[in-house]
């Protein structure tokens, strides 16, 4: 059975305004997101799930399905507020979504086989699907053998401003130990350096590994999901703003032995628009790949 890919697209209209952030960056109006399924598609997965929010459905299916139905099942789950257990009744005052793992919480009842988990708004590029379809061919049939991309904090950086990268810490086998979130990431004068949390410039090697919200689970990730969600909600449900994310799931599993996650080396760089000013090196670097023969000029 093939892997699946599902999308994290639900923070679509809030953050861009409607589908704004379909953005045409391709030579014939490609989003980053068809570059994702594009190098999904010849990596080897055989499904895309997609989380969306349900107020953009129709303009989801008229401007993004109708683009891959023909050529990869495809499937739509929806995240909101109100997708929470029956003995739970959220804040009424609360707008803000309950976060990534929530999102990823949306599609247990549609996948059942081992699947990767991106960004909508990130180009990931093609050597990092091929790497994460590796790992999830291998673990089919098996639990609790997780994986998330490493990307070279060298390769993950904007000429425009500093970024937040999820800096990781692995065992001498690659596993993953640890999540920390490094705030300020930024090269100045040939160095790459953060701010930790006393305010000092900490230097990161190039080389060090970072997650972009590229991971690889199977099935059973959905219960735990499940179990961190009811605790999560006992805790901190009340509040407007608090928000579950999968680095906080992943690291408190492997921190209680339950599973392990192998960091996943990979040579992509990626990109994508975290400032305005971004967008037209985005739109340059996708015609250098495509002047390099990595995509062809039209994807689909």
């Amino acid at each position: 059975m093939k892997p699946t890919l599902f999308v994290l697209a639900a923070g679509m209209g809030s953050r861009y305004g409607g589908l704004k952030q379909l953005d045409g960056l391709g030579p014939n109006g490609e989003t980053i997101m068809d570059y994702s399924v594009y190098d999904a598609l010849r990596a080897g997965f055989g499904k895309i799930v997609f989380v969306i929010r349900e107020d953009f459905a129709d303009d989801f299916k008229r401007v993004v399905l109708s683009k891959y139905e023909d050529k990869v099942a495809c499937e739509i789950c929806f995240q909101s507020i109100d997708k929470v257990p029956s003995w739970f009744t959220p804040n009424p005052e609360r707008k803000k979504p309950w976060g990534t793992n929530h999102a990823v919480l949306m599609g247990k009842d549609v996948i059942h086989e081992p699947f990767a988990v991106i960004n909508a708004d990130d180009f990931y590029g093609k050597e990092s699907f091929e790497v994460l379809a590796g790992f999830l061919r291998s673990v089919e049939g098996k639990e609790n053998e997780y994986c998330m991309a490493g990307y070279r904090v060298g390769n993950t950086l904007s000429e425009n401003g500093s970024v937040n990268r999820g800096v990781c810490q692995t065992d001498d086998n690659g596993y993953l130990t640890d999540v920390v979130e490094a705030t300020n990431i930024e090269e100045i004068v040939g160095s790459i350096t953060y701010k930790n949390e006393q305010g000092q410039d900490v230097v990161l090697d190039p080389n060090t590994p970072v997650s972009m919200n590229m991971w690889g689970f199977t099935p059973e990730y959905f219960k735990y999901s499940e179990e961190a969600f009811d605790i999560f909600l006992k805790e901190h449900g009340q509040e407007l703003k608090s928000e579950i994310y999968i680095p906080t799931v992943v690291n408190d599993l492997i921190v209680s032995g339950k599973v392990t996650c192998k960091v996943l080396d990979t040579p992509s760089k990626w990109f994508g628009v975290t400032y305005a000013q971004d967008r037209p090196a985005v739109v340059m670097r996708l015609n250098e790949l495509i002047h390099k023969g990595v995509y062809p000029e039209k994807l689909f």
